[in-house]
């Protein structure tokens, strides 16, 4: 076993290691979107890898073929996409929403600005 016979592996690990931290390092939203897109892709990357065999043919059964390649991973894999891409458009529908209603999109600042709103004093309703 050489590096190189796990290159698929590796690059799976790189990428999941990348887009966590970005999605914990970063503190702009759209940035944080963008390392979830890349911890998915690594994701789908897992379960791609393993899917293909070299010298494997699609299974369509015939006397020339011996050895086939298992098509359930990519068939997941697909829906996987849709499911992703959908959450990641909805992710950036709510950035669009939270820049509206705060004006930013920086995690910190929108944390600060929900702090001040928690800590300050209620008004008081007049009576009559």
């Amino acid at each position: 076993m050489t590096l190189a016979s796990h290159f698929s592996y590796w690059v799976t690990v790189l990428l999941l290691m990348v887009g966590l931290f970005i999605v914990m390092a970063r503190e702009n939203l759209i940035k944080k979107m963008i390392g979830l897109g890349i911890f998915q892709t690594a994701v789908y990357l897992l379960y791609i890898a393993p899917g293909k065999l070299i010298g494997g043919v699609a299974p369509i059964v015939g006397g020339q073929f011996a050895v086939y390649s298992n098509p359930l991973p990519h068939v997941l894999i697909l829906t996987a996409i849709v499911v992703g891409v959908a959450t990641l458009a909805l992710g950036l529908a709510l950035v669009v929403r939270i820049k509206e209603a705060y004006g930013t999109i920086d995690e910190d600042e929108i944390l600060l600005m929900d702090a001040r709103d928690d800590t300050s004093p209620e008004p008081e309703a007049k009576d009559g």
